[in-house]
């Protein structure tokens, strides 16, 4: 697997298992409905931060769309130590 999109996930996972803390409206809005994907539907789009090991960049689903397969995994509990 590319190393972009393994790092890319692995970002996405950390995320996920920190339950969005960084993701999460501010108080005062109301958090928007959660979106209800089923197995065979297209993943939405969204970006996240690749590190190589020399330099910090963005990289997006739609980089890959109609080009390359991507397969997406999550490791819910991966780096919580639980």
């Amino acid at each position: 697997m590319p190393r972009i999109l393994m790092a890319t996930l692995l970002t996405l996972a950390m995320l996920l298992a920190a339950g969005g803390a960084a993701a999460r409206p501010p108080e005062d809005k109301p958090a928007p409905a959660p979106m209800k994907i089923k197995v065979g539907d297209l993943a939405p789009d969204f970006t996240l931060l690749d590190f190589d090991g020399k330099e910090l960049k963005k990289v997006s689903l739609h980089d890959y769309r109609g080009k390359k397969n991507v397969a997406l995994a999550f490791y819910v509990f991966a780096f919580t130590g639980g």
